[in-house]
């Protein structure tokens, strides 16, 4: 077992010891400090916003935002790391940053016993996505024009959905040309602007595919996305892997499991809350809230950190 995985097993034994205190009597000392991990104004930073804001109008708690965006997550992580392990500094990430990121980064310095993971707020509605009245808006028609001699322009906006395009193609037998762009509007706008064929969108999708103006050639994940729940999964087109993932929040490590309890049941009891704004976005954006927290996080992180190891042996094969 490697260090990272080992990381994991310790620290589900931590979170698995007695509480030291009930979580409804704790309060933070002061101040707490959100780090967000996104640029300001998408959707993923009014997210977390709106949680801190549901999160103070019920506790009565003081959540400060900024943002620490940049190299995939871990610029946060490496802020993160040295804050206080009392409550009082948190970030919002997406699982992705504490499994693949960690694992394909090793030259950071960072691993998961750094970090507490909290909770998850929305899984992705990761789809392969076209547009619907194009020439690759069905999986047959991309292998076709990729077996007529073409080479079928792949956005992606993270190295984890680069490798993932890479592993698609290898195991259907495909040579597509991958584009990086930044984030999935980025690749939505190529897809309409014509200077891209395909590409990975984790949500941001739906609106357009439920107006019929794209289609999910694929889904990344393991349950049929509502807007086209006929799309074929990717296991199913070649990927050995799903392209799952979770937006969550985490905390330094180290910290006594009555204060990580409190932080993830605030989050969790705001997007339980339908009249929160909080809880209104990740429904409209994303089918509903996916909370995730305490053993079972940590079990999902570790089997992501697996999973991400496998893929990249794979793709350096």
């Amino acid at each position: 077992m490697n260090r990272f995985l080992r990381t994991f097993a310790v620290a589900a034994v931590t979170v698995a010891a007695p509480l030291a205190a009930l979580a409804a009597d704790w309060t933070p000392p002061g101040p707490i400090k959100l780090m967000i991990g996104f640029g300001a104004g998408g959707g993923a930073d009014t997210q977390a916003r709106l949680i801190a804001e549901a999160i103070e109008a019920k506790h009565g708690w003081t959540i400060l935002p900024e943002q620490v965006t940049g190299n995939s997550g871990l610029n946060l992580l490496t802020a993160l790391k040295d804050e206080p392990a009392d409550g009082t500094a948190i970030g919002m990430i997406v699982t992705e940053t504490m499994a693949y990121n960690l694992v394909a980064s090793p030259e950071s310095g960072l691993n998961a016993g750094d970090f507490t993971p909290l909770a998850t707020t929305a899984a992705f509605r990761m789809g392969l996505v076209a547009m619907a009245d194009g020439e690759f808006s069905s999986w047959e028609q991309v292998k076709a024009a990729a077996e007529a001699g073409k080479a079928v322009r792949f956005g992606t906006a993270t190295t984890r959905q680069g490798d993932m395009a890479y592993h698609l193609g290898k195991g259907a037998g495909i040579d597509f040309n991958i584009v990086s762009v930044k984030g999935g509007k980025a690749i939505m706008n190529g897809l309409r602007g014509g200077d891209l064929d395909i590409g990975w969108v984790a949500g941001a999708q739906a609106k357009a595919v439920a107006q019929g103006e794209m289609i999910n050639v694929a889904r990344g994940i393991d349950t049929p996305l509502r807007e086209t729940p006929e799309a074929p999964s990717i296991t199913d087109i070649g990927s050995q892997f799903y392209l799952d993932g979770n937006f969550m929040f985490a905390a330094p490590g180290g910290m006594d499991p009555a204060v990580r309890d409190a932080l993830a049941g605030a989050i969790a009891e705001v997007l339980a809350d339908s009249g929160t704004g909080a809880s209104q976005l990740v429904t409209r954006a994303f089918g509903g809230a996916t909370v995730i927290k305490g053993d079972e996080l940590d079990a999902m992180l570790a089997k992501a950190a697996g999973d991400s190891q496998a893929l990249l042996k794979d793709v350096t094969e």
